[in-house]
């Protein structure tokens, strides 16, 4: 919950730092669904509120075809190896292997409230706000480095995101806020 009148927005991760302490997490820790969670959700970057809805059944494919619940639009996403990866660890730590992916000791499952928490507690300090939007501006990130940030993978970008243009996906991901203190420092 955000103070009236202030403005909220989470930042990104370091996609490599994020990946690694990711899979730590899935290798030896007993939240390691959430080590999956954030494994998944920089790799693919869904909203929580799709990627709280994947099933077992979704990852045993090539890849997965859902309805994005707030855009009510179909996307269909390939499974990476990075995705593969943590998913044949997730499989060998979980005695489950139907059903929803993302669930408590008591079969229900998580709250976007309880996965921020989490994320905080693992990646929170105090000049970063983490939350579970982190995740999916971690990937945004990660593919704009990787396309040399051109203006050509912002587009594709803001496709993905379904944002309605690139400049609200350069606002989206603070690559506007960077350019515009960029002009303070080089006076």
């Amino acid at each position: 919950m955000s103070i009236k009148d202030s403005s909220t927005t989470s930042d990104y991760l370091n996609f490599d730092v994020t990946l690694n302490k990711a899979m730590k997490i899935i290798k030896s820790d007993k939240n390691y669904k959430i080590g999956f969670l954030i494994v998944f959700g920089i790799n693919v970057g869904l909203r929580i509120s799709d990627i709280l809805t994947l099933k077992y059944e979704d990852l045993e494919n090539e890849s997965i075809s859902l309805i994005e619940s707030k855009t009510n639009k179909r996307r269909v996403i390939r499974l990476n190896d990075n995705i593969k990866k943590a998913y044949r660890l997730l499989k060998e730590r979980s005695q489950e292997n139907n059903g929803y992916v993302f669930t408590s000791n008591q079969k229900t499952i998580y709250s976007s409230q309880y996965i921020n928490r989490k994320l905080k507690e693992i990646f929170g300090s105090k000049s970063l706000a983490i939350s579970t939007h982190s995740l999916r501006k971690t990937f945004g990130r990660q593919v704009w480095s990787n396309n040399g940030e051109s203006d050509k993978a912002l587009l594709y970008l803001s496709e993905l995101f379904n944002h309605s243009s690139p400049s609200i996906t350069k606002r989206y991901l603070g690559i506007r806020q960077e350019e515009l203190d960029d002009i303070y420092m080089n006076l």
